[in-house]
Order: structure tokens, then sequence, then C-alpha cells
């Protein structure tokens, strides 16, 4: 489903991903971890097509990036750093307008289950400036699932979650898990994510420094490699 070989990017003299090579197979759920800086938003970036490689092969589903992006855009569901919602809409209204953009069908229906799923349904009528930062992370996470994208990237979306809305994400990711959708979750925090993901890649200065199934080893020994991984 995705297929990443020799990324680079630079930003001016400073290359952020090094040769970069990353392989994701339909409905596998993947932890990318890291420590800050290592490079994992700004892939997350380039996968989203929300920046350019500066050299090296980007595809999804077949598709190239960034010369195909409208098509890559189409199966994508994105949970960034920014929201990226209208402050003058209300939750209700944000997700008509992602559900009439993706053509939903059933838009109604849709969009009160997703307000059930994260929590705003008693909210849906208010305007989305009014809202906490942890609200707002609330309904960025209903767009991103609001269409059934075939590939979710989530970069380290736990962040400014109270724990309920911690635990309200954690089973929104077991239900697209569930349902064989294709997931690249950032963080550097493995114990948010151990019991999620399939694999467990390690970025550390710009490359893979290592790639671990599940099966193959149990959750201290991918902390110990982890951190061993991380302080080369």
């Amino acid at each position: 489903m995705i297929v990443v070989r020799s990324l680079v990017k630079r930003f001016g003299l400073k290359a952020v991903l090094r040769g970069l090579d990353f392989s994701v197979e339909p409905g596998e759920f993947v932890a990318l971890l890291g420590p800050n800086g290592a490079g994992k938003t700004t892939f997350l970036r380039i996968l989203a097509s929300l920046t350019r490689p500066s050299l090296g092969e980007v595809k999804i589903a077949g598709y190239q990036l960034p010369q195909q992006a409208a098509e890559v855009r189409r199966l994508l569901g994105v949970v960034s750093h920014l929201p990226l919602l209208y402050n003058d809409l209300t939750a209700e209204e944000n997700l008509r307008f992602y559900a009439r953009m993706y053509s939903l069908p059933d838009e109604t229906q849709r969009i009160g289950e997703v307000l059930e799923l994260v929590g705003l349904a008693e909210r849906r009528r208010d305007l989305v400036r009014t809202f906490s930062r942890g609200m707002q992370q609330r309904l960025a996470i209903g767009r991103a699932v609001l269409h059934d994208p075939e590939v979710m990237l989530f970069d380290e979306p736990h962040t400014g979650l109270d724990q309920d809305a911690c635990e309200m994400l954690d089973t929104v990711l077991r239900e697209v898990a569930a349902r064989q959708r294709t997931v690249v979750m950032t963080s550097h925090d493995l114990a948010r994510v151990g019991d999620l993901a399939s694999r467990f890649d390690v970025l550390s200065r710009g490359q893979i420094v290592a790639s671990i199934q599940r099966s193959q080893i149990d959750p201290d020994q991918i902390l110990a490699f982890y951190r061993r991984a991380v302080e080369k």
C-alpha cells in the first residue's frame, strides 16, 4: 500500500530524512517510533502530500507522489498537529463540508455516527473556535475517519488529549485496524502504542534503524531495543 525508496528531505543544507526506505502492506498498522527531531512529522507530511521530498520515490496505492497527489488525498485520513478545521463553522458544519468534498452518501447519518464516536454529539452546533485544544483534536479525528479512508496517517494523535479522549482514540484506532485499513502512526511514547500496532519501526536521525513485528518480540524487549536504537 505504501512504498518509499531512498527518500531525502532537506531544509536548506540540513537533511532531515537521509535515504529512508519504508513499506507497508495493505491492512498493516505500523507505529513509527522516534525521539523529537527524528524526522517523523516531516515524513508523515510527505506521505500526506503536504510537503514535497527533495529526492526519492513515494507511492501510495500505486499512485506516485507528488505527481498524483489529488488521487492519493482521496484515499487518506490524516490527523496532524494542525486540526485542519474551520473555526467559524460548527462541529457539524465542518464534518458536512468534508462529507460533501468526499461525496459521501447518507452524510447526515454518518456525521451523527462520527460525532457520537468522538464524544461531541452534544456540541455539534457549537463553533469550533469555542472548543478546547482537546475537543478540536477529537473533531479532527472525526474528520479523518469520516469517509472511512483506506490509509490513515496519525502524527502523535494522543498529544493534547485527556485520559477519556485517549481511550476514545484507542477505540477508534482498534476499529480502524479491525476493518483492515492501513495505518501509520508516529509516536515517541512506546507505552501509548505498544498494544495497538502490528509492527514497530524506529526512526533515528532521518533513517529507519529497526523494524520489529509484534509477533517476534515482547513489549519489554521492544522498549529496550527502541532505547538502544535511538541512542546510537
